[in-house]
């Protein structure tokens, strides 16, 4: 059974550009991608919030299953909900340190130097809270969203790129579970937490691990 709805099909031609400045943007993009890292020590400086939409709308027009759009960005900036949600992180964190993590997962994070604390939930002056949506409703009526996870992770690709690309660092940060930011931020039962994004600028004595990235040849293969 279907809904009978169907959408207006509009042509589509896009600007095919000389391979020449294919190849130009490409090894441009790639650079400028190539000094991303994530950031864990954030200045106190507040950002221009209307470029944080601008990349929140950017993020909007990731592709999504049946065009369902399952998302909810929201934008933190009041210290006081910051401190509510950085102190329900470190529990998590916490306890996580404390009692979760196995020796593999330990070893793994031993070379990045983290812990159970997380000041950049605080100092950075914007947090950007994803949500996703297993389900939406159209009225009083349960609609099912479909791939969910996937759709979600392109959108917040597609995030942290013109974020990036506008000057602006980032963490990816998933404490487990996140239900506590739902509660917080007064979500409604339908929005599940996908990731906490403290967004700013880098502090000015701000270090990064030297890490190595896999070479093309590590990671692509061609049939």
């Amino acid at each position: 059974m279907t809904s009978g709805k169907t959408y207006r099909f509009v042509p589509y031609v896009p600007s095919r550009l000389p391979e020449a400045q294919m190849r130009e943007r490409a090894k441009q993009f790639c650079a400028g991608m190539e000094t991303r890292r994530s950031v864990r020590s954030f200045a106190r400086e507040e950002v221009p919030l209307d470029v944080i939409d601008e990349c929140i709308r950017a993020a909007g027009l990731a592709p999504s299953g049946a065009n369902r759009q399952p998302w909810t960005f929201v934008v933190v900036t009041d210290p006081a909900v910051k401190r509510k949600v950085r102190e329900a992180a470190e529990a998590e964190e916490k306890e996580l340190y404390g009692n979760r993590l196995n020796d593999e997962w330990r070893e793994a994070l031993e070379p990045l130097g983290t812990n159970w604390e997380k000041p950049a939930l605080e100092d950075a002056p914007a947090l950007i809270v994803l949500f996703r949506h297993a389900f939406d409703f159209e009225g009083e009526k349960k609609r099912t969203n479909y791939y969910t996870q996937e759709s979600v992770g392109i959108a917040l690709g597609f995030l942290i790129t013109a974020l990036h690309q506008c000057g602006l660092a980032t963490l990816t940060h998933t404490p487990s579970p996140m239900g506590f930011l739902g509660d917080i931020l007064g979500r409604p039962e339908n929005e599940r937490a996908y990731v906490l994004l403290p967004v700013g600028y880098p502090a000015p004595d701000c270090s990064v691990p030297e890490l190595k990235k896999k070479t093309l040849d590590e990671i692509r293969v061609r049939v």
